[in-house]
């Protein structure tokens, strides 16, 4: 006699589909990120990594820069505004030092979180929290914009370049560091050649926090100037 093949129940589709939900896909492509990059993230090596059917992830993410979007803002959200002192350098600084660790907890996914202008409550709660530091401390809506558009410019190029290795001419390898300092003084460049030693290297702390300095002392100066 031979085996009845049972007949398939319709209308159930399969365990890992039943239990997907937006935010384990948004995980999944954080996974696929962290581990091949932004490049490598796809409907087909989303749902491969979940095990589901690609058609499955339309569901719950509208298109891959919807998924994108979501990595984005699950990222941002990760973001804790520092208490407000009243002291606006303090606080600048902190919430400048907080929206680099946000970054840096996933580098392979950095340019998703400074690049793409998210709408939604986790992208503004970041934006909402420097006006709030930069109101307080005396600017008006309009100057306040300004103001913040120059920090987070600020924030986003030095941050980009961190992740990128963009062109620093410097490194922290003692070994690279040499080669480096030797290139740069041999270039015949008389201004390169004096700031050789300082060229060759780069501290991505003490840049960072160098560059913060910086773009808060002009914030600091120019509510001083404004308000004197």
């Amino acid at each position: 006699m031979n085996a009845v093949t049972p007949t398939p129940r319709r209308g159930r589709p399969p365990k890992a589909q039943a239990q997907l939900t937006r935010s384990a896909i948004r995980e999944a492509a954080l996974t696929v990120i962290d581990r091949d990059g932004i490049a490598a993230v796809s409907m087909r090596s989303v749902s491969r990594l979940l095990g589901v059917d690609a058609k499955s992830l339309y569901h719950h993410v509208a298109d891959k820069d919807d998924l994108l979007d979501a990595v984005a803002e699950h990222l941002l959200g990760e973001l804790t505004a520092p208490e407000l002192t009243g002291e606006l350098r303090a606080d600048l600084t902190a919430l400048a030092h907080e929206f680099r660790r946000v970054t840096l907890a996933h580098p392979e996914a950095a340019s998703l979180v400074l690049t793409r202008q998210l709408s939604t409550l986790a992208g503004l709660a970041p934006i909402d929290a420097a006006l709030s530091v930069l109101t307080h401390a005396g600017a008006d809506p309009e100057q306040a914009v300004r103001l913040l558009r120059v920090l987070v410019a600020a924030l986003v190029g030095m941050l980009l370049r961190e992740v990128s290795a963009g062109p620093t001419f410097g490194s922290s390898d003692p070994t690279d560091i040499a080669v480096r300092q030797t290139a740069l003084e041999g270039s015949g460049l008389p201004e390169v050649v004096a700031c050789a030693p300082f060229l060759a290297r780069f501290d991505q702390d003490g840049e960072f926090a160098s560059g913060v300095d910086l773009v808060v002392d002009f914030v600091v100066s120019h509510l001083a100037v404004t308000h004197a």
